[in-house]
């Protein structure tokens, strides 16, 4: 894009979701608030820089983002939590000790021998390298190439592959393990790429994969482009193949970091709204989108605090580090810290340009009966479905309350907003286990998921600025709390509780029309309306006093609308 035009939409998203608009309500107050200020050229600035590290834990493209955020909210305002005042916001770096060491590719090439043009090149396939392989000896290793259609251990055992280059289509760590930990190749050569990549559209993306860190074989592995496959099965068709494999990198003890921000809140410090974002997996959109996103809700979010414009009475809190590992710490070493957190995000792949990666913006909802029976207008991402049964179930406005303020946000920006049920295999995860509402914001299907065509040129700043200001905005609405947004998000459940009852109705009779049992459908309702019922109680985590008689009538008469509807959606069901 010309920069000219790229300053024009810059400016157009900075205005803010509903400006020039009236507002009523507490959610679109924050929209309006924090749209004002969220600046997507920043955001975008900070994506980019983080995209072009390549970031696992403790390696230096890692250590540098984490770095640069650091500076971001020092340069905003956050002080070293070591020398901060009571209540004052504030940032730490934790430091813990890697598993094993750290991994920096630095370069990387395959020759077929007798061809001068590499036929990958790290400069331009930058996943090709498999994580944690070990450098070959200076000049590279020149070697005959064996392929194998058997990839058991049975079959690499037989094809005698000591001192030479195994090639398979097959995942590279279980190849790695049987023909070099095993037999002693020097190497692998592995292809395997998901359908929703289309490798056979975009021929030359390789996803990121590794192998199982391993000091005694000092082994080494090549993730293999759908190209890259073709042309060295074309020239093993031909007969013997001699290829020349060029790796170095550069391995190496170091420490994992995490990055943790916070704006205190005034009357409950010790309750929180959590958000985490990764900084590994070396991808622009998975997920340096995360990071900057986040980096820029830290600066708008100390921004209007600075200026007196909120008064959190919860923690703002915001993580950067290790995709899970880092969240899960943050939950459970600390016990009394985790019964303070009421709520967790994680912003994961919230930048697409769906353009040209396709998909769309979704949030995963925590379970719900949706992930139970899955049906209508829900439906699973291409990633796939996760067993979940009842026991999974713990009710909540959350789900409903963060759709709410993304749809709220929608109605004046034209973002597609869309749900999916709980998959799982993100920093909602560690939330969920410990009990505590926790949702992804993300983007799926993703046609450049994982590969090394996941750069910056498929990043919309547009993207940044709606997933940005929605997040932090709903954050806003919790930490405010009181009897007021109680009242608000009570509407918000009526409204969902009343058109979930309605399609699921519609539903179950068109499916006992199609010979299903009663019984089933009336399980499906039943359930829908225990979540719903269940859901108001939790209404109160809102509150810092006693409800007023108002909210309580406002609740009651919430429960008895659920209960009617669900009594006339079971009765419709049993009619002849």
């Amino acid at each position: 894009m010309q920069k000219q035009v790229y300053l024009f939409f810059i400016a157009l998203f900075s205005l803010g979701p509903l400006f020039g608009q009236n507002i009523e309500g507490t959610v679109p107050t924050y929209l309006q608030l924090v749209g004002g200020q969220f600046k997507a050229e920043r955001a975008f600035e900070t994506t980019k820089f983080v995209a072009d590290q390549w970031r696992v834990p403790g390696n230096t493209g890692f250590d540098t983002c984490i770095m640069y955020v650091k500076h971001i909210l020092e340069e905003a305002g956050f002080v070293p939590e070591a020398i901060a005042s009571p209540g004052m916001p504030h940032y730490r770096l934790e430091k813990y000790p890697l598993r094993q060491p750290a991994w920096d590719p630095l370069s990387a090439s395959l020759h077929i021998k007798g061809q001068p043009e590499a036929l990958l090149n790290f400069s331009s396939n930058r996943n090709m390298i498999a994580i944690n392989s070990f450098s070959t000896p200076p000049g590279g290793v020149e070697a005959e190439v064996v392929y194998l259609k058997d990839c058991s251990a049975d079959g690499i055992k037989k094809a005698k592959v000591k001192g030479k280059i195994v090639m398979a289509a097959c995942g590279i760590n279980r190849l790695f393990q049987q023909a070099v930990v095993n037999e002693g190749a020097l190497g692998v050569l592995a292809y395997s790429i998901p359908d929703y990549n289309q490798p056979e559209k975009y021929q030359h993306s390789i996803p990121f994969r590794g192998i199982s860190f391993n000091s005694e074989a000092k082994g080494w592995g090549i993730n293999l482009s759908y190209a890259a496959k073709e042309a060295l099965s074309h020239a093993l068709a031909k007969g013997p193949l001699t290829i020349t494999v060029n790796i170095q990198t550069h391995i190496f003890p170091s420490e994992e970091l995490t990055l943790i921000a916070e704006i205190p809140g005034q009357s409950r410090p010790d309750e929180r709204f959590v958000f985490s974002a990764h900084v590994q997996e070396p991808g622009a959109n998975d997920n340096a989108t995360g990071v900057g996103t986040l980096a820029e809700m830290a600066r708008v979010a100390i921004q209007l605090y600075q200026k007196a414009q909120i008064s959190p009475q919860r923690t703002l809190t915001f993580l950067w580090g290790d995709e899970i590992r880092s969240t899960n710490r943050f939950i459970t070493q600390d016990s009394s810290r985790a019964q303070g957190i009421r709520w967790g995000v994680s912003l994961d792949m919230v930048g697409e340009d769906t353009e040209k990666t396709g998909g769309t913006f979704l949030i995963e909802k925590m379970p719900d009966p949706s992930a139970i029976w899955t049906r209508g207008e829900d439906k699973h991402s291409e990633w796939g479905s996760t067993l979940v049964s009842k026991a999974d179930l713990n009710p909540h406005y959350f789900n409903d309350f963060i759709e709410s303020v993304c749809r709220t946000h929608a109605l004046s920006t034209n973002w597609i907003v869309n749900t999916n049920p709980f998959e799982g295999g993100s920093d909602h995860q560690p939330f969920l286990n410990a009990k505590i509402p926790g949702l992804l914001f993300w983007h799926f299907t993703d046609v450049f998921y994982h590969t090394d065509a996941d750069r910056i040129d498929k990043v919309s700043p547009k993207t940044l600025f709606n997933v940005g200001v929605s997040a932090l905005s709903s954050a806003l609405v919790l930490c405010e709390g009181g009897e007021k947004v109680a009242t608000e998000i009570a509407q918000i459940v009526e409204t969902a509780a009343q058109k979930r009852l309605r399609a699921e109705k519609k539903l179950s009779l068109a499916a006992i029309k199609e010979g299903e049992s009663l019984t089933h459908q009336t399980e499906i309702i039943s359930t829908w309306t225990d979540w719903y019922m269940a859901t108001v109680g939790t209404l109160s985590d809102m509150l810092f006093a006693p409800p007023s008689p108002q909210l309580l009538a406002q609740l009651a008469a919430l429960k008895e609308k659920i209960a009617a509807q669900s009594t006339d959606a079971l009765s419709e069901l049993k009619k002849p």
